[in-house]
């Protein structure tokens, strides 16, 4: 018997910001080694049931040399003797979507499409898995990771997959939005095996934008009054500072310590200026 990859996911782009990206769950260890692909300004393909990784580079070439959505899912599924077994989701970068769902997928298969995304999904408990993705996709605010996350967790909550959880990813490029506007990279994240998967996805995307995501412009704070006050005594007892009676010198010295030690460079502002998710942080910490 093949191997199945039973899973539901969510492929999609933002044509405003030129993000793709995808989101799964499944009952298969480490499914976002398989499932996600995408590519900043191209689009994104997700590929499952009896799966065929191909599709993933050659689905994003297709949509790269300029077929749509529809074309590059019908390409692939003519190169493809085994194509009905599988299952994918391709959306190209102006927000067409197409999903295929081969005729020998384990049921409750199927998927929808609407503008900018394509849910599908197999071996779920019902199809409201699958149309609550794309719900929920279509009312939501936010990053386009956002908007994948909280569709992935409507899945699950749904029914999600029917022999239950155990792995989870997210998957998403944006031109030049990751480490240090370096790479198209913005956000990849795995959960490979774990009860909860996506609470731990949640979890660590959360950490993920503590780390990696820069200040919003309200919550950029002068350092002063009290609050500098609150972030001496956080870089006392975080080991920091040595003494809360300091100068201007050993206060920034400590300062700058704390954030480079706990990978906020991406935080880091001009002198006189902090984050206030970074106070929120050191808030917490304890000598």
């Amino acid at each position: 018997m093949n191997e199945i990859i039973a899973t539901y996911s969510i492929a999609a782009v933002d044509p405003e910001t030129g993000e793709a990206g995808v989101a799964v769950q499944s009952k298969f260890l480490g499914v976002g080694s398989v499932v996600p692909w995408a590519k900043a300004g191209v689009g994104a393909v997700a590929t499952q049931a009896f799966a065929n990784p191909s599709y993933g580079p050659d689905g994003l070439t297709y949509l790269r040399n300029g077929k749509s959505a529809q074309q590059t899912l019908d390409a692939l599924i003519a190169n493809d003797k085994d194509a009905s077994e599988r299952q994918a989701g391709v959306v190209d970068a102006l927000g067409n979507a197409a999903t295929f769902t081969g005729e020998n997928c384990y049921d409750w298969a199927g998927g929808i499409t609407g503008t900018n995304y394509a849910a599908q999904g197999n071996i779920l408990v019902n199809e409201e898995t699958v149309t609550e993705m794309g719900r929920v996709f279509e009312g939501s605010n936010g990053t386009l990771a956002d908007r994948l996350l909280a569709s992935l967790q409507a899945a699950q909550e749904a029914g999600g997959d029917s022999r239950g959880k155990q792995s989870a990813a997210i998957y998403v490029e944006k031109e030049n939005g990751g480490y240090g506007g370096l790479s198209d990279v913005y956000v990849d994240l795995r959960v490979d095996d774990h009860p909860e998967p996506i609470e731990e996805l949640f979890r660590i995307y959360h950490l993920h934008q503590l780390y990696f995501a820069k200040p919003r412009p309200e919550n950029i704070k002068p350092i002063e009054g009290s609050l500098k006050e609150d972030v001496v005594m956080g870089l006392y007892r975080a080991g920091y500072l040595e003494s809360t009676q300091v100068n201007e010198e050993s206060f920034y010295k400590g300062l700058t310590a704390f954030l480079h030690t706990e990978n906020f460079e991406e935080r880091e502002l001009e002198k006189g200026f902090i984050d206030d998710e970074v106070v929120q942080f050191l808030r917490k910490l304890k000598r």
